[in-house]
């Protein structure tokens, strides 16, 4: 029996519908958002867990309950990144203060954390959650876009940079296993 992690993102919220960043401010779901994480409990009810971790941030702890994941974790690894000065901002924003296209991966951010701060986090989940998954157990996950996907990155055993590869929806589920023996993505952003 493989082992696999699910990773959740945690449903809509105004400013992620608005594509403003996200990162420690604490927002609620919009009415959609709960909407989408009660539908993630449909996918993720039956699940075995061993264990669930979700971020602090009441948008990810509201989405584990609306799915059902009542006994999730908090681990404050799993907050979203520190956007810093560029909290709230739009990607559009930011890159015609710069007079350039800007990407939080490539460019990172004014006062708050860089893709290798983010990369540190998320190595420390998953030091955390590998020895589940190589017993053949399931682990669930519940965050923030661009923290999992640094963490994607970081299973496959990429840059937390490479993070840049994965589009991932809020309200969406990603399972990451092993296959002969190697870190794969088995579904993603489902």
């Amino acid at each position: 029996m493989s082992g696999e992690v699910v990773l959740i993102r945690h449903g809509e919220t105004e400013w992620s519908l608005t594509g403003r960043h996200t990162g420690t401010t604490d927002i609620p779901l919009t009415a959609h958002g709960e909407e989408q994480a009660k539908a993630l409990g449909a996918v993720v009810g039956g699940e075995r867990f061993r264990l669930v971790l979700t971020s602090p941030l009441v948008r990810a702890r509201r989405t584990a309950a609306l799915a059902g994941l009542s006994a999730a974790e908090v681990d404050g690894d799993l907050t979203e990144w520190d956007y810093g000065d560029y909290e709230g901002r739009t990607t559009a924003e930011i890159s015609a203060e710069l007079g350039r296209p800007w990407t939080v991966f490539a460019d990172g951010v004014r006062g708050g954390e860089t893709a290798e701060q983010v990369g540190a986090r998320a190595d420390r989940v998953l030091a955390r959650v590998r020895p589940i998954v190589a017993e053949g157990g399931a682990v669930g996950l519940v965050a923030h876009g661009h923290l999992l996907r640094v963490l994607a990155a970081r299973w496959l055993g990429l840059r937390p940079s490479d993070g840049a590869l994965f589009k991932l929806d809020a309200g969406s589920i990603s399972r990451l296993g092993t296959e002969h023996e190697r870190p794969v993505i088995a579904l993603w952003n489902s």
